[in-house]
């Protein structure tokens, strides 16, 4: 399936691969990462093939860490529902 040519996307698409590249951005997706390895050490995922996501209750983005009582498991529609940049 290809990707929309439609404008928005692709200048939206660009705004967020910046985004990912900024040392910020490395850095959250260093941590969503490690969210996602101890979720699956601890047995709450079961592994790399398992769709569901590793979701911080409390945000990285407002504080929130990747101690094993924050870290949870939801389908990406639900993690979606609380997205908050």
């Amino acid at each position: 399936m290809a990707a929309p040519s439609h404008a928005s996307y692709v200048r939206n698409r660009k705004l967020y691969l910046d985004r990912e590249a900024s040392p910020e951005g490395v850095k959250k997706r260093v941590l969503r990462d490690q969210a996602r390895t101890q979720a699956i050490k601890t047995g709450k995922l079961s592994g790399k093939s398992d769709p569901r996501e590793a979701d911080h209750k409390v945000s990285l983005s407002k504080g929130g860490g990747n101690s094993p009582a924050n870290i949870g498991v939801k389908t990406p529609t639900e993690n979606r529902k609380k997205f908050n940049h």
